[in-house]
């Protein structure tokens, strides 16, 4: 086994070598814009690194993982359109340097081709990565309809919140696993279990982005800090502190997700003190342990060696520390 570093530059170098370049440059230009913008390339690196993982060259696994960045960028660039985002890892987001209606038929020719890519596997693996990815797809359209649903609904659960993150987040990234068990042959009670792996360790990241939304270093973090305070988003921080607050602290927190301020910023700042006295940013942190934890006990029973283990416990350990 490779470094994690080594399998991102590879992928990095292979994404570089299929750029679309074609006409019309209105639809395609969005579509290089948006694979350019960098970020971790954490989904099709899980996928290079699972192959191998499971005794397969990572090449095998280029198309398979350059689908599921593209398909992930493609919601992206839809859920931007969604939140009205003005940034996206730090740059302008498409809607926002396009327009709207490019943004959807951008992203829209993004999922197709991301389907394009399994057609370069043989048939029995093409059946199954397909079948994966259409389950996986439709989850996090369902995760982004529970989202959408709980902006005007006051009674959302931190069940029903950890339903829609692994609906939205965890899926693709326990799929982009379970995509390299594909690709190398894993039989399928270990292709199950990388999954599984990867569904904890993607609530974990979720739960981990929504905390660094509100405490992340605005020049680290790539995305407006604050965000979902400003679209009143019930996060987990949100929904512990109307299960753990004050009452003072709750009706505080009410009254400041029904009002959207022209300057948001000292709106921010208050609810992220809400956040910090009520306890509820330190339990979401525990919330991150945990699932990480839950994560680490999965792997340690998988059958592969003690050195990849090794290699996908400090993967997933990394995550949790991230600023960005």
């Amino acid at each position: 086994m490779q470094s994690i570093d080594f399998y991102r530059k590879e992928f990095i170098s292979y994404l570089g070598n299929k750029t679309i370049d074609r006409e019309p440059q209105n639809l395609y230009a969005p579509i290089s814009y948006i694979l350019g913008l960098g970020g971790k390339r954490l989904r099709p690196v899980l996928t290079l690194v699972a192959t191998e993982v499971f005794g397969k060259d990572y090449n095998k696994a280029l198309d398979a993982a350059l689908a599921i960045e593209i398909f992930h960028n493609f919601s992206l660039v839809h859920d931007d359109i969604m939140d009205d985002a003005p940034l996206r890892r730090g740059k302008a987001t498409v809607h926002e340097k396009w327009d709207v209606n490019t943004g959807i038929l951008s992203g829209d020719a993004m999922l197709i081709t991301a389907y394009q890519l399994f057609e370069n596997y043989p048939s029995d693996i093409f059946k199954d990565l397909a079948k994966l990815f259409s389950e996986t797809a439709l989850k996090v359209c369902e995760g982004q309809q529970y989202d959408i649903d709980f902006e005007s609904r006051d009674d959302v659960t931190l069940s029903e919140y950890l339903t829609m993150i692994e609906y939205k987040t965890a899926v693709l990234i326990a799929a982009a696993l379970k995509m390299g068990g594909i690709v190398a042959g894993a039989d399928q009670s270990d292709q199950n279990e990388i999954y599984r792996f990867g569904l904890n360790l993607g609530i974990a990241f979720q739960l981990q982005d929504d905390y660094l939304d509100a405490f992340g270093d605005p020049e680290t973090f790539g995305k407006q800090v604050g965000g979902d305070i400003i679209e009143n988003k019930k996060t987990y921080l949100y929904l512990n502190v109307l299960l753990h607050g004050t009452a003072q602290q709750k009706k505080e927190l009410l009254d400041l997700f029904s009002i959207q301020p022209k300057d948001p910023s000292a709106k921010i700042a208050t609810i992220k003190d809400i956040f910090k006295e009520s306890g509820s940013a330190q339990r979401t942190q525990s919330a991150i342990f945990d699932y990480s934890n839950r994560a680490f006990a999965i792997l340690d029973k998988l059958k592969i060696s003690a050195d990849n283990k090794s290699l996908l416990r400090s993967f997933g350990e990394s995550l949790m520390v991230r600023k960005v």
